[in-house]
């Protein structure tokens, strides 16, 4: 195992854990120089304060590591319980839109952000800017419209929200997975839709938030009219149209190397390293603690360099916890998304 002594240097590779609490090889994992950051789902959720703890115990062991968790709001919220309840995107859309009251998105942003980095969550990977084409099984009511411009003025208005908390934003899942029916979780999508169709409809967002944006997520899905290989393993995507044409110069995640949609690409280690050779500069391998060491191992025997801008990523902390509960800004805010959340017609959103 190789271990990391400089503190701006962050690791290429996250990884997940299985508990509540980090078990010893956990522990031995997050010391190798590779892993630089770690995503939380609900299985390692009991608490606020546990939640505190745990990233508290991962940044002793390893300050120049990023701490991240999926936290969008409706279905997609792996902490519940002390954390706000936050709308579902398409229901903060809606609300947004009918009231006209763009300000209430940067709300939910800045709360989202403000609870999780007070927790130690460095990111939530947010927002959502998938435009929902009522055919995508795994976005749906993830999405903030079903119109382009309005992901762009809603997610505007969230991000803003999001940095004023002191949290980067990661738009996803370039560029789109709004339009495809197949979960990549458990199949390999495929769009066949150009990209002057792409352009206008999906890529929209990506575009107009590109300077708002300080990364993105890839998504694991194949369009043949431009590349013959997903998303995340290509070069035409990431460095042609993201990097080169759309002018976007932030950090690019891989989404989870593990999903099915990307089996078909090879073993563990050849799937990293067509994600590193695209663009990607940090990439994700979950929920399979073998594969993630196979990854780390992988990484070291090509000596893979780590990377000082993923340290952008790192959340700014105002409040510690007991002083977030106190500040008058939360409590409102707090107060306002629950009764909001509470209503009938969106408690099942």
């Amino acid at each position: 195992m190789s271990l990391d002594n400089n503190q701006n240097l962050f690791g290429r590779l996250m990884i997940s854990i299985d508990g509540t609490t980090l078990s010893s090889s956990d522990k031995d994992l997050i010391r190798n120089r590779h892993v630089g950051g770690i995503i939380l789902f609900t299985r390692n959720f009991h608490s606020q304060p546990q939640i505190e703890e745990l990233c508290s115990e991962i940044k002793n062991i390893k300050n120049n590591i990023i701490i991240a968790v999926d936290q969008e709001g409706g279905r997609v919220q792996r902490f519940n319980g002390e954390y706000t309840q936050l709308p579902s995107m398409q229901v903060l859309g809606n609300h947004c839109i009918s009231k006209n009251n763009y300000s209430f998105a940067a709300d939910v942003g800045w709360l989202m952000s403000l609870e999780l980095i007070a927790s130690g969550v460095d990111i939530s990977f947010a927002p959502v800017l998938d435009v929902d084409r009522n055919t995508s099984s795994i976005i749906g009511n993830r999405s903030f419209s079903n119109k382009p411009q309005n992901v762009v003025d809603i997610a505007s208005h969230f991000i803003q929200g999001m940095s004023e908390a002191g949290m980067q934003a990661t738009g996803k899942h370039f560029p789109g997975h709004g339009g495809i029916k197949e979960d990549s979780h458990i199949a390999e999508p495929i769009d066949i839709r150009s990209h002057n169709e792409l352009m206008d409809t999906d890529l929209k967002p990506f575009i107009e938030l590109k300077d708002k944006l300080s990364a993105v997520m890839t998504a694991h899905i194949t369009y043949p009219d431009i590349d013959n290989v997903c998303v995340s393993f290509s070069k035409i995507w990431l460095k042609n149209v993201l990097q080169n044409n759309i002018g976007f110069n932030g950090v690019i995640f891989s989404d989870d190397l593990t999903m099915l949609a990307t089996e078909s690409s090879g073993g563990i280690e050849r799937r990293a390293q067509l994600a590193l050779d695209a663009g990607c500069e940090m990439i994700l391998v979950c929920n399979d603690t073998k594969s993630a060491m196979r990854v780390a191992d992988f990484l070291e025997a090509v000596n893979l360099g780590e990377s000082e801008r993923l340290g952008q990523m790192v959340g700014r902390t105002f409040f510690e916890l007991d002083n977030l509960y106190e500040s008058e800004r939360w409590q409102i805010e707090s107060k306002v998304i629950y009764e909001f959340c509470s209503q009938e017609e969106f408690k099942n959103e």
